[in-house]
């Protein structure tokens, strides 16, 4: 399915609702505006396998130029407008990029981004009231024709890894040249498909559209023929009041948004009909035991968990009934075949903790890195993004943690996450990050970054009450020895902690 399909047969059916602006597309406008857009890049020379790059929040003209991108063969790269004008300016260089839509409420960030690239002048296009030397985006798409291009084909998005460990790189998958409503990606759609999702169906989208499962399922959803009510930025009440409001049947998280709707009062939680929603996925970062669970005594069994990454290697997934059975794991194979290796390549039995691999996922390749891109395959055909973790005798896949996330102390693996994951629930905490820093006599020690719920409690007292608790959930030696107060963590908006710039900023202190 696609836009073409839904805007002849159910035109005026919502296809988006931004929140809380209220900026609205139907089907037939959405479909409209994004083919006007797709004959202006081609009228700019873009021709199939051509990039363009999207600066913009959360706002109804991302999804028409994902659209436009689409269905004209192109890839398209969201830029984090987060980001410095030099970490911007790279990835929008980078990735080839011969245009550059932005919206008028990062001007300064666009205009900065494009003094750093050799982007043309005609490659440069604003939503709302254009700064000097950039398009009036509605201006130009009032004078395309709405008829679909004569070479209308799937496209594909071009992601950049999250940088959590570095400088982030290009992610691309093969285009498929194919007609519009044949995306060989498309496995967001046959996931909500197989949740029960129909065509009038409502999803609701919590997280910037820059990252890989925002748009994918936003758009999934879409091809379906299903309304996205898309946030503007995540707010954990408000994102009930929206459940209710628009009688939300989909919706996808993650974990660090369920852990701030649980830590609203009980009156706040208690005070939104939230009876719509059939299925809330969440994924992109591992969910804590006590915090599923406490999601799953309020929500009921409705959860659905999916493991994968931005490069399509492989996906497991779970139901919230299998995942009481199996608490903590990840699910089963859903895409490719997952298989644990050592560190020298040799599988591993069920149980061993190792490097998690896939055979049978999504071809891809870093661009413009193939040191990068091998590495991440091996002789079995099969690809890592370096997760750690084991296979149980049954099959279901349990993440530890990321390889270069883990602690060795005193000749000892130790796992962050899962230090993180019980100090996160204890009530005097908003979030934790915990960190190896080098240490003279056992190599690394364990600290631990902690946001208290009420800043004026950080303090000895604060650090002894945790380090007790802790003592009464972990093993000894995986409990930090080193508590630390912060007023906030570094994450990226998909809740995947900066795990590098934090030990860099603690070596630098």
């Amino acid at each position: 399915m696609h836009l073409g399909v839904h805007a002849q047969s159910a035109p005026d059916r919502l296809a988006l609702v931004v929140e809380p602006s209220g900026a609205t597309r139907t089907f037939a406008e959405l479909n409209d505006r994004s083919t006007r857009l797709a004959h202006l890049l081609r009228a700019r020379g873009l021709q199939s396998g051509a990039c363009v790059a999207i600066l913009a929040e959360n706002r109804a003209e991302y999804l028409e130029a994902a659209w436009a991108a689409q269905r004209s063969g192109l890839y398209y790269v969201g830029v984090n407008w987060h980001l410095t004008a030099g970490e911007a300016a790279y990835i929008v260089q980078d990735s080839g990029s011969d245009v550059l839509i932005s919206s008028d409420t990062l001007a300064a960030l666009a205009s900065s981004i494009v003094d750093g690239t050799d982007l043309a002048p005609a490659g440069r296009l604003m939503v709302g009231a254009p700064a000097p030397g950039w398009e009036d985006y509605e201006a130009l798409l009032a004078a395309q024709p709405a008829t679909p291009l004569p070479d209308e084909g799937e496209g594909d998005f071009m992601m950049y890894s999250s940088g959590t460990t570095g400088r982030p790189k290009g992610i691309r998958r093969p285009l498929s040249n194919t007609p519009m409503g044949t995306y060989p990606y498309g496995a967001a759609e046959q996931w909500l498909r197989g949740l029960g999702m129909v065509e009038g169906d409502v999803y609701l989208s919590p997280a910037p559209l820059y990252h890989s499962a925002p748009i994918a399922w936003s758009q999934a959803a879409q091809r379906i023929g299903a309304t996205v009510v898309c946030m503007e930025r995540f707010d954990a009440e408000a994102a009930l009041a929206l459940i209710e409001r628009h009688g939300v049947t989909h919706a996808q998280f993650v974990p660090t948004m369920f852990v701030r709707m649980l830590k609203l009062p009980r009156e706040v939680r208690e005070r939104y009909d939230l009876s719509s929603l059939r299925h809330a996925v969440h994924a992109a970062a591992p969910c804590p035991v006590d915090v599923k669970r406490a999601m799953i005594d309020w929500w009921g069994p409705i959860l659905y968990e999916f493991y994968s990454s931005t490069e399509g290697m492989g996906a497991t997934a779970i139901t919230s009934e299998e995942w009481l059975r199996k608490p903590g794991s990840v699910g089963k194979a859903l895409m490719g075949e997952p298989y644990i290796t050592d560190d020298a390549g040799n599988p591993l039995p069920a149980g061993e903790v190792g490097t998690v691999w896939f055979t049978g996922g999504t071809p891809f390749s870093y661009h413009g890195d193939p040191g990068k891109t091998a590495a991440a395959h091996d002789a079995r055909g099969g690809t890592s993004v370096g997760d750690v973790g084991h296979l149980d005798e049954d099959g279901y896949l349990f993440l530890s943690d990321r390889r270069t996330h883990l602690i060795i102390s005193g000749g000892v693996n130790i796992y962050p996450q899962e230090i993180e994951d019980a100090l996160v629930i204890h009530p005097a905490v908003t979030d934790v990050a915990v960190v190896g820093l080098p240490d003279p006599e056992r190599g690394e020690q364990v600290v631990a970054l902690v946001q208290p719920a009420d800043p004026a409690a950080a303090g000895p007292e604060l650090v002894e009450k945790l380090t007790a608790y802790a003592r009464t959930v972990l093993a000894g030696y995986k409990v930090p020895r080193d508590v630390r107060f912060v007023e906030t963590l570094p994450r990226t908006p998909t809740g995947k902690l900066r795990k590098h710039q934090i030990r860099d900023e603690l070596i630098g202190s």
